[in-house]
């Protein structure tokens, strides 16, 4: 651990930057949560399991992928997943190629609540997000967010495509 004498201690304009950047982490997800809540009835974290199911081959992942997809713990994943089993929206088996993995699938029943969320959700994510950045902001806030993104994972397993 660095002491007080080592600390490269941040500038005016680094801390400006991230006193920006840790305000809008802090609201932002928030943000979203509300309007999902409101017109899905789905959390931000639920929504995003089952984005993230809707978008592969068959629907389906092996829950520990599921996991990276989502952005979340095993185990956080695990009782969202109970949830939304409970409502029908997705179902969990044993892997036939691996029976120590569990798969998780979504159901029609699922994937309609995705359709039906989907619009109201990526409109608010352009609302709050793109729409008040320009084209070059948007490029350079995709670029920001992979360097950052790297120095938090540097194997790069959790970098969107």
């Amino acid at each position: 651990m660095e002491d007080a004498a080592e600390t490269r201690w941040l500038d005016a304009e680094e801390r400006t930057a991230w006193l920006s950047l840790a305000g809008l982490l802090m609201r932002l997800g928030p943000a979203l949560d509300a309007q999902l809540r409101r017109d899905a009835g789905l959390t931000l974290f639920e929504y995003s399991v089952l984005a993230g199911l809707s978008e592969q081959d068959e629907r389906t992942l092996r829950m520990s992928e599921l996991a990276v997809v989502a952005e979340g713990s095993l185990s956080r994943l695990s009782q969202v997943v109970a949830r939304l089993e409970a409502k029908g929206l997705i179902r969990r088996a044993a892997d036939p190629a691996d029976g120590r993995s569990t798969l998780a699938t979504l159901t029609d029943l699922g994937w309609q609540r995705v359709v039906a969320s989907a619009p109201g959700h990526v409109a608010e994510v352009r609302r709050l997000v793109i729409d008040p950045l320009t084209r070059a902001q948007v490029r350079q806030l995709a670029a920001i967010g992979r360097r950052i993104g790297l120095a938090i994972d540097p194997g790069g397993e959790c970098q969107p495509n």
